[in-house]
C-alpha cells in the first residue's frame, strides 16, 4: 500500500495548525504536506514534526499575493526577481525541515501576454529553481490544476502540457505532481496515464470527484489505483489533499481499509 501524507491545509482544519501534526500521526499518517509554511518559523515546524515522528513530504513555493488571488509566479514575465526570492526562501525551509520536494505553482495567465512569452518565462524560472534546489537534494514538482472548477485561469491546466514542459525544462530533479482529482477533471484516463509516465511522476495527490472529498465518496476507483501504484513500483508519497465531507476523523475509514 502506498505511503500516505496528510495535507494539513485540508485536514484537521478545526484545530490550530501546530496541533494538526500530532493529530495526523495519531490517525496513522507517516508524513505531512501543506500549501505554505511561511507564517511559521522553520525551526518551530521542525519541532512539531519531530515531536510527532512525521516526515515533511512537500510544500509550495510562495505564490505571490495569495489573498489577492495570485496563484504562483513561475509563468509571469517581469516577476523573475520575486520568483528568485521565493526559491531562496523555500531552500531555507527545505533544509531545516529535511523536505525533499517543493511544488512550484505556475500562476494565472495574465491578459495580453503571448503564450510563447509565458512558456519561455516558465521554463527559465523552473530551470533556475531546479538548479538552486538541486544543491540541497530537493526535487521541484509541477502540478497541472484544473481551470474549469477549482482555479479558473491557471496556466498549467493540462496534464499532457505538464509532461511536455518536463521535457523542455530538461532537469533531472523536476518531476510531475500528479493530482488524481485534477487529472480526472482535466482528462481522465488515469490508469493509462500512470502506467505510461510513472517514472516522471515525483508526487501524487488524491481527492474524489465530484466535490473533492475523501476517497470513496465519488466516481474514482481508488482501491484499483492504489493497487496499480503498487504494481508499478511507485515508492513516493500520496498526499491526501481533500476536503472532508464532515470531519477529518469521521472520513478516515478509507485509510483504515
Amino acid at each position: 500500500m502506498p505511503k500516505f501524507a496528510a495535507n494539513l491545509s485540508f485536514l484537521f482544519t478545526d484545530r490550530p495548525f501546530p496541533e494538526r501534526f500530532a493529530l495526523a500521526a495519531a490517525a496513522g499518517f507517516g508524513g505531512v504536506e501543506y500549501l505554505f509554511p511561511y507564517e511559521h518559523s522553520p525551526h518551530d515546524i521542525a519541532e512539531w514534526l519531530q515531536a510527532s515522528d512525521l516526515e515533511q513530504v512537500l510544500f509550495n513555493l510562495a505564490p505571490g499575493d495569495w489573498a489577492a488571488g495570485e496563484r504562483g509566479l513561475a509563468c509571469l514575465p517581469h516577476r523573475q526577481g520575486e520568483f528568485a526570492e521565493s526559491v531562496e526562501q523555500a531552500l531555507e525551509y527545505a533544509v531545516v525541515l529535511d523536505c525533499e520536494r517543493v511544488h512550484c505553482m505556475a500562476g494565472l495567465s495574465p491578459a495580453g501576454v503571448a503564450e510563447v512569452e509565458l512558456e519561455e518565462t516558465y521554463i527559465a524560472n523552473l530551470r533556475y529553481a531546479a538548479d538552486w534546489l538541486a544543491t540541497v537534494g530537493v526535487t521541484v514538482t509541477i502540478e497541472p490544476i484544473n481551470s474549469r472548477i477549482d482555479m479558473p485561469g491557471y496556466w498549467l491546466d493540462d496534464v499532457a502540457k505538464g509532461f511536455r514542459l518536463l521535457a523542455a525544462v530538461d532537469r533531472p530533479n523536476v518531476k510531475l505532481q500528479y493530482d488524481i482529482y485534477h487529472a480526472q477533471i482535466i482528462a481522465g484516463d488515469l490508469a493509462r496515464t500512470l502506467e505510461a509516465n510513472i517514472g516522471q511522476i515525483g508526487h501524487i495527490q488524491i481527492a474524489d470527484n465530484p466535490g473533492r472529498h475523501e476517497p470513496g465518496t465519488g466516481e474514482i476507483n481508488y482501491p484499483y489505483l492504489f493497487a496499480l501504484l503498487d504494481r508499478l513500483g511507485y515508492a513516493g508519497w500520496v498526499g491526501c489533499e481533500y476536503k472532508p465531507l464532515t470531519t477529518t476523523e469521521a472520513g478516515l475509514g478509507w485509510l483504515k481499509k
